[in-house]
């Protein structure tokens, strides 16, 4: 596969020269924790479902990264080629991303929401060579999903599968049979392979697909140099050290879980707790026998978790901080998990581009991780524009562009979409404002995308499916406020004439073109007609005004 980093070279030397770029890998990371720490542990993954528990050292995972490099050379991957991996918070995870990384090969998560219609363009665009799933997770058979797409996908060689099984021995296509149970690293040639595709720092390491505005997902290219240049700044302003056990339940296939449930804990030496499937009440087992530390996820966790303590009327005392980002925290759920908790809860705001942005600090006053969403981290600019490009000042909406250390390296394949000025400012499509003390605020976006949990909804995809309904003449999808998950969508339509729609009818029009359940509308209002400008642009924000208050409107 060939790459295209566009947006590497021109910041190279100032962000060398500043310290924020060190031109060091995962893989220095791992090397340096195998000779400092070795009986380290430096993971445990948590299979909710029966309890099970998976730990190594670092010398136990350095050694099964190495296997499993050997095991994808020996597939026939080698430097630049795209390994994809479907796949929930597991060991597995975790030890493919090193894996790939000791031989030079880009990973691609995929979230294990994503169905046949994102999978079958993402791989493509991606000319994945190889894809890992788990034979099943929640209910879903991620094997025979991906068969089905192998004529689709003249590119991808190998379907590689965790607990594939024939006659109860592993499955010759399993996971164990191809990467995990042979001694790869004892072969002869496996010193040369695992030496001679080394990737540098500014080489892509991670290929994640975002939804945005223009109907398709985007594959945002990361190097080391962008993912470690803030993680190295984030673990500073929250204190985490080689003493730390960070757990993570935010999925992996998210920049989230794979920046700072991956990689941090391997570049502080710490430990990572991974857990497979949400449960607040199994995380709250985890932090007490694990003496987790720190955890970051979405504010629904973090609601979560703070009632589930609550209920159960026990503590949680080893955890210090819960960073909370991907929708604003209400003031009442701060003051309610700082009693039930006793952490510090800590609001932050960041995108798949940039990984995380601005922070509160911990020694901020409560209110700050309620009424702002933190100041920019070392290496990273904000500023606020409006709509002609002028500065505004504290206290004033507008247009949020961000210059960073940590930015991406591009779009793949879609240059022309990058957002990125010739200064190196990123447009975000959000708004927001800066208060007189520099704090940010998120205030609104100005692209079309809904945030459900943390997720983003691909609006425009979702509304091109929606207008080949046969009942529907105009469709419009905003979202609508929720307490726990921050946003939902909501599809507003005008029904051709004489025709009756109803939102049981659109749930399984979507279904049945294979959409991530996450991203099918849970509300439906019923319009005459849309609110539009005299040019016949639909108002979204009138639209956003009726589902909040759908007088004017009937509920589907």
């Amino acid at each position: 596969m060939k790459f295209d980093p566009v947006l590497i070279g021109p910041r190279r030397a100032e962000s060398v020269a500043n310290g924020w770029w060190l031109d060091r890998t995962i893989n220095d990371a791992l090397d340096a924790a195998l000779a400092q720490c070795p009986e380290r542990i430096a993971l445990t993954a948590v299979r909710v479902e029966d309890g099970a528990r998976v730990r190594f050292s670092y010398r136990e995972m350095a050694r099964m990264a190495d296997r499993i490099a050997v095991g994808l050379a020996r597939l026939g991957v080698t430097s630049g080629d795209v390994v994809s991996m479907q796949l929930p918070n597991c060991w597995q995870f975790t030890l493919l991303y090193l894996a790939c990384s000791r031989i030079g090969a880009v990973v691609n998560p995929l979230m294990p929401i994503f169905r046949e219609r994102e999978l079958a363009f993402m791989l493509a665009h991606a000319r994945s060579k190889v894809m890992i799933v788990q034979k099943r997770y929640r209910n879903v058979d991620y094997e025979q999903m991906i068969d089905g797409l192998r004529a689709r996908l003249p590119e991808l060689r190998h379907l590689v599968v965790i607990d594939a099984q024939q006659d109860g021995r592993p499955a010759p296509h399993s996971f164990d049979a191809l990467l995990a149970l042979p001694e790869w690293e004892r072969e002869s040639d496996a010193a040369a392979l695992l030496s001679q595709h080394r990737p540098t720092a500014d080489d892509v390491t991670q290929l994640l697909y975002t939804s945005g505005t223009t109907g398709e997902p985007k594959g945002t290219m990361h190097t080391a140099n962008t993912l470690m240049s803030n993680i190295v700044a984030y673990a500073e302003a929250m204190r985490l050290g080689a003493d730390d056990v960070v757990l993570m339940a935010s999925p992996m296939a998210h920049q989230t879980g794979f920046m700072y449930g991956l990689m941090m804990p391997i570049v502080l030496q710490a430990h990572a707790v991974l857990q497979d499937v949400w449960d607040p009440a199994a995380a709250v087992r985890l932090i007490d026998e694990e003496r987790v530390t720190f955890t970051m996820a979405s504010t629904a966790f973090l609601t979560d978790l703070a009632q589930t303590v609550a209920a159960k009327r026990t503590g949680v005392p080893s955890l210090r901080a819960f960073l909370c980002a991907g929708a604003p925290i209400p003031g009442p759920l701060v003051e309610q998990a700082r009693v039930s908790l006793g952490a510090k809860v800590v609001s932050a705001w960041g995108m798949t581009e940039l990984g995380a942005v601005t922070l509160t600090s911990l020694d901020d006053d409560d209110e700050r991780s309620f009424n702002t969403d933190g100041k920019p981290l070392p290496g990273v600019e904000l500023k606020i524009l409006d709509h002609d490009d002028r500065p505004l000042g504290p206290g004033v909406t507008g247009r949020l562009f961000v210059r960073s250390c940590s930015g991406f390296a591009g779009y793949l394949e879609r240059a022309h979409l990058n957002g990125v000025d010739d200064d190196g400012w990123f447009d975000t499509g959000d708004m927001a404002y800066l208060d007189e003390r520099g704090y940010m605020r998120i205030a609104g976006r100005s692209k079309d995308v809904i945030i459900r949990g943390g997720e983003n909804i691909p609006v425009v995809e979702i509304e091109t499916l929606l207008y080949r309904h046969p009942s529907i003449a105009d469709v419009a999808i905003v979202a609508y406020p929720d307490a726990r998950l921050g946003e939902r969508a909501c599809a507003v339509v005008v029904p051709k004439e004489g025709a009756r729609v109803e939102l049981a009818d659109l749930v399984d029009f979507l279904k049945q073109r294979q959409v991530a359940l996450q991203y099918i509308p849970e509300r439906l209002l019923v319009l005459d007609a849309m609110p539009s400008t005299p040019t016949g642009k639909v108002q979204k924000f009138r639209l956003r005004e009726m589902v909040r208050d759908p007088a004017e409107g009937r509920e589907g």
